[in-house]
């Protein structure tokens, strides 16, 4: 049986779970699905009530029955390589790719269309809300006066993208940032701003869950600096391991649960009182950063995953030195 992983050609995070399968023999087929047509070809047929499909990609054939696993890690927009894309022919790619794979008995990491309702901040806030984690107080809004009347009730305030990303091409990341006490909060009235109470935190938490197996990495930080993004900030160290604390986990557990999803890289932000603050979880977020300072297996437990076994370092072959 083999494992399928959907993503970029340029995917360091891809890497490392590819050469765990590898090691451990597990066939693995990776394909770009802005590479179809082309590069990425397919075939199904539906013939006397049975379906048998195949896909092929830098000279490799799958057939669709015989996928253990998906991987929907980072794929290109199905059609995008081609010599005269258009919204047409993206829709038919993804239509052919994405309704074949769904008609497979292959468990995915993590379905699109759980991926896709995951990606949404407002969703996110509240289904963490309904799990039961701690939420900063956040306010989304396009009324200016909305913003000073929270502005008042929360004075010390971050303000953040609603989606995360930046419209560029290429796309780039855009920091959290403190808001300027002075701030007349009319520019709102132009696009949907988020604005969260900012935590005057003692470390940074990268949790990623990779089915009922949770890792923790933490990086102290001054509760009073300036630098709110941990992305953007000076560096205070590596990561290092973190217990997860019980009431943490459980409301992890339901969160990732309740959003049908099999792996979540969840950021927090501790506090003074040693509480865990959720700020967003990423379905298809990076760990690679985490593994190399903290020598987590996080990359074995996502193979171990999709190879089918119990996400546990255990279910193949001990992984490779890393640094610690």
């Amino acid at each position: 049986m083999t494992v399928l992983i959907l993503t970029c050609e340029q995917d360091v995070t891809a890497d490392m779970v590819v050469a765990e399968l590898n090691e451990a023999g597990v066939p693995v087929v990776r394909l770009d699905p802005a590479d179809l047509p082309g590069g990425v070809a397919l075939s199904g047929e539906y013939v006397h009530g049975s379906f048998h499909g195949h896909l092929s990609a830098a000279g490799r054939l799958v057939t669709t029955d015989g996928l253990r696993s998906i991987w929907v890690r980072r794929p290109g927009e199905p059609a995008a390589r081609v010599a005269e894309p258009s919204a047409w022919l993206t829709e038919e790619a993804s239509q052919a790719l994405y309704g074949m794979l769904h008609a497979t008995g292959a468990r995915w990491m993590n379905r699109p269309d759980a991926a896709r309702r995951a990606r949404r901040k407002p969703w996110q806030l509240h289904l963490a809300q309904r799990s039961g984690l701690p939420v900063p107080a956040t306010l989304i809004t396009t009324f200016p006066q909305a913003a000073r009347d929270f502005a008042a009730r929360f004075p010390d305030l971050v303000v953040k993208p609603v989606s995360g990303t930046h419209p560029e091409d290429p796309p780039r990341a855009v920091p959290t940032s403190r808001i300027d006490p002075d701030a007349d909060f009319a520019a709102v009235a132009f696009g949907p701003t988020l604005l969260q109470r900012r935590i005057a935190k003692r470390a940074d938490i990268r949790l990623t869950a990779v089915g009922d197996r949770l890792l923790a990495a933490h990086k102290p930080a001054t509760p009073d600096a300036d630098h709110v993004d941990v992305r953007f900030a000076p560096s205070t160290g590596p990561w290092q391991p973190v217990d997860i604390p019980a009431r943490v986990a459980t409301s992890v557990h339901t969160y990732l649960r309740e959003a049908e999803l099999a792996y979540g890289a969840f950021d927090f932000v501790e506090d003074t009182d040693g509480i865990w603050w959720f700020l967003e979880c990423n379905q298809s977020g990076q760990f690679g950063f985490v593994e190399l300072d903290t020598g987590q297996p996080i990359a074995h437990t996502v193979a171990a995953w999709l190879a089918g076994h119990d996400p546990e370092p255990a279910s193949l072959p001990a992984p490779t030195t890393r640094p610690s």
